[in-house]
């Protein structure tokens, strides 16, 4: 018998026996594979240096159908000893094991495989240490090739090769020349200092996968020191959308390891001093930051991927936001990140992941290839009947989610981050992609044939999308925190009427431009402000949500900041190098009178007014408020909406300008603590007339009319007693009525018209008692009456006179 015939049969036999014992859930014997002992076939090695050795080591069987025992040992530079066995489908990704690794890939088309295997050194210089080519008849089950390897793999890193036929047309784009990544890595390995190419230039330098040990196990190997999840009610988060490295690149910082998860750490204190109890994560799953990569003449330096909307893998946190960079082939990057999740939630805040499984870096048929297009491009993309890529993301491609091999991927991606990095949620974009119809939505892959009337076709909306119901109804995902952006770059917009299994929650879009033209004076928008100030019940209560699904939003990471916001008519993109072509052109913004940031001092005085009142709209809202990075001291693109391709000053959070507008910051500070402090604004239920009341110009005489720019509420509150709130967004001063409370008098606590700190008396101002007396004073004197300036707001407390 051949040395290759005897190796493939020990390696079957062994392997039997292995997954018997490691994945006792799996059918003794892994199906119908007993039969493939009487087709012995060839296992080749394939090394990068001469010193590789096989050896034959034959013995007795001990499972039936095999009467002689083979091993094959493999060896390279850097490379332990290893036995190569069959391994098993399940897991899929690399998982260790007692004594090895097993690998398992999904591959549906490919008719050939090779696993790859990198030491660090050869990764550098384009050099796979060793090959294992895998056998369709020993490797394979079902779709799922397969390989177990006996032996040590600390420091190594690994990849794949697939060969099949090339023919775009049919949606497969199979190159053997290409070293692909796994999608189920666990770390990703190649650049190791963010935004600087590979050796020659390269933006693109090989990629390889980090192979877990034993006993290097993240599981094992990290300590969460008792971490749990904090599962705080959704109604009390103020969520704060973060850009993990922009927050602490700036000089202003003055912190070591800037940019960086570690770095991040040592800010946590000013978050849980602003009041913020849950963080939003832009995308921190590996990107390639140089997608872009080209010199940018206006600004005279590069334009990178900043944002990290373009995900090269899901599974792994991005290597290049670690302070440690690749060490221990990723290990410590991790590691650093479950750090950041452990010293948040000591800290009393929750962390979400903003995650983007609506396209992936490979773009379109013209991009490249470094993992699921190589591995199978028509079971991970969208494509069309002549192999197009639908472009429902805007960027080239769209995930093919609801496909059950991709849905299934996206399932364990959410897992593994919920169980092993303690991500508390998901903020998923363009999250209306994931309610399309995959690639085998179509009669003739279901039937045979044509149905006659059957509209269901590709890329179609579907009413109950399997990808939403097994997230929905998972025993671990459904109880975290779920948050959809519900539209998508193809004109699908699903505000109000996302498929929600009544647990998920919305980036409410419509929250933020209803807002914006009321507060900036638009007519027609009292009633639609009025409805948002009550958690949107137009758009959820019908469907059985809760105003916590409405999350409100004045800003983000896309679109103006909120000082820009009221600085600019106009976008200003010129320095992303797309002509001032990108971006939003229907902001909804309004400079105040004067266009840019040099403008008189009435100006200036009016847009910080205007400030305070986008915050105090938010944060008297019912539903989720989420506040956008640096917003909370006013922090400016120049008028750049869409800030995507810069890594400078930009999207550097400004510690120094915080500072500089240190009464912006006081007012949001108080408000946040305000809002805590207040059970009525944290609603679990849609207020009712119970306990909210509506006003006009005089008590319980709302003016809903298309001209009215002025809307004002009472409401009963368990903390407060009774919180009076008026907003009056006309240019002229109105004149109004507060309610009579008998035995009550109002106490002034908000008036954005005013000059900080006067804006807020909070209880430690020294002039407090003051300001309060000359208000009681005027209530006196013109019988409860009170003047409001251009916008005034007042949002005071009912107290007993006796007291």
């Amino acid at each position: 018998m051949a040395l290759s015939q005897i190796a493939s049969r020990f390696s079957f036999a062994a392997n039997c026996d292995l997954f018997r014992t490691k994945y006792s859930g799996l059918p003794v014997g892994m199906g119908g594979r007993r039969a493939l002992f009487s087709h012995p076939v060839s296992l080749s090695l394939r090394g990068s240096s001469d010193s590789r050795r096989i050896e034959s080591l034959v013995s007795n069987a001990s499972v039936v159908g095999a009467a002689e025992v083979g091993t094959v040992v493999i060896e390279g530079p850097g490379l332990a000893p290893s036995h190569v066995l069959a391994g098993g489908p399940l897991p899929l990704g690399a998982t260790a094991c007692d004594g090895g690794v097993n690998f398992a890939i999904y591959s549906s088309c490919a008719t050939a495989a090779v696993l790859c295997l990198f030491t660090i050194s050869d990764l550098k210089t384009n050099r796979v240490t060793e090959e294992v080519v895998l056998d369709p008849l020993v490797n394979k089950t079902g779709d799922v090739w397969h390989v177990f390897l006996q032996g040590e793999f600390e420091n190594m890193l690994y990849g794949y090769k697939f060969d099949g036929k090339r023919s775009p047309e049919k949606g497969h784009y199979f190159d053997f020349s290409r070293i692909l990544l796994d999608p189920y890595a666990k770390a990703v390995i190649s650049r190791e200092e963010y935004g600087i190419p590979g050796p020659g230039g390269d933006c693109w330098p090989q990629m390889a996968g980090m192979i877990p040990v034993l006993k290097n196990e993240v599981c094992i190997n990290f300590d969460w020191e008792g971490d749990m999840p904090l599962q705080y009610p959704q109604k009390d988060l103020i969520i704060y959308e973060m850009h993990l490295r922009g927050f602490t690149m700036h000089d202003s910082s003055e912190i070591d390891s800037r940019g960086t998860y570690l770095g991040a750490i040592r800010k946590l204190d000013y978050l849980k001093g602003l009041g913020i109890n849950c963080i939003e994560l832009m995308p921190c799953q590996e990107f390639n930051e140089l997608e872009y990569f080209s010199h940018n003449s206006v600004l005279g330096e590069n334009k990178l991927n900043f944002w990290g909307y373009s995900t090269i893998n899901y599974f792994s946190p991005m290597i290049r936001y670690s302070s440690v960079g690749a060490s221990n082939c990723g290990l410590d990057a991790i590691n650093e990140f479950k750090t950041f999740v452990r010293e948040a939630h000591k800290r009393g805040i929750e962390v979400l992941l903003d995650v983007v499984f609506n396209h992936t870096a490979e773009g379109n048929e013209n991009g490249p290839i470094f993992s699921f297009r190589g591995i199978d491009n028509s079971t991970y993309y969208m494509l069309a009947p002549k192999g197009e890529f639908y472009n429902y993301s805007g960027c080239g491609n769209t995930f093919n989610c609801n496909h059950p091999v991709v849905r299934q991927f996206i399932i364990d991606c959410l897992r593994y981050w919920a169980t092993e990095m303690h991500i508390d949620g998901f903020r998923f974009d363009l999250a209306s992609i994931m309610t399309r119809g995959c690639s085998l939505c179509d009669p003739v892959n279901v039937f045979g044939k044509p149905i006659e009337g059957d509209m269901l076709t590709t890329g179609a909306p579907l009413n109950s999308p399997s990808l939403i119901e097994m997230i929905s109804n998972d025993p671990i995902l459904s109880k975290v925190k779920l948050i959809a952006e519900a539209w998508d770059a193809g004109g699908l917009y699903q505000v109000g009427s996302f498929p929600h299994f009544g647990i998920w929650s919305e980036w409410n879009g419509k929250y933020r431009d209803i807002v914006r033209q009321f507060i900036k004076g638009t007519d027609g928008f009292s009633g639609a402000f009025a409805q948002c100030l009550c958690g949107s019940p137009d758009l959820y209560q019908e469907g059985g949500r809760k105003p916590c699904n409405s999350i409100n939003f004045i800003c983000a990471h896309d679109g103006f900041t909120l000082a820009d916001l009221v600085t600019y008519n106009n976008k200003y993109n010129m320095p992303n190098g797309e002509d001032n072509r990108d971006g939003e052109n229907h902001n909804l913004s309004w400079n105040c009178g004067e266009e840019g940031e040099f403008v008189s001092i009435s100006v200036r005085r009016l847009r910080k007014r205007q400030m305070r009142n986008f915050f105090l709209s938010l944060m008297v809202s019912q539903g989720t408020p989420m506040i956008c990075m640096g917003d909370e001291y006013g922090h400016t693109k120049g008028g750049n909406n869409n800030t995507y391709c810069h890594d400078n000053y930009l999207n550097y959070f400004r510690w120094d300008r915080k500072e500089e507008s240190s009464d912006f910051y006081r007012f949001c500070c108080l408000m946040i603590k305000f809002r805590h402090g207040c059970e009525s604004f944290g609603l679990d239920k849609f207020p009712t007339a119970e306990r909210l009341q509506w006003h006009g110009h005089h008590p319980g005489i709302p003016d809903w009319s298309e001209t009215s720019r002025f809307v004002a509420f009472s409401m009963t509150d368990e903390m407060k007693g009774e919180i009076y709130v008026a907003f009056n967004t006309s240019h002229l001063p109105v004149t109004v009525s507060l309610p009579i409370r008998p035995g009550f008098q109002w106490e002034p606590l908000v008036d954005t018209g005013k000059f900080s700190p006067y804006d807020f008396l909070s209880d430690d101002l020294p002039d407090r008692a003051i300001a309060t007396k000359l208000f009681e004073d005027l209530q006196k004197w013109n019988e409860k009456e009170i003047e409001f300036q251009l916008l005034l707001i007042r949002i005071s407390t009912l107290h007993s006179i006796s007291e």
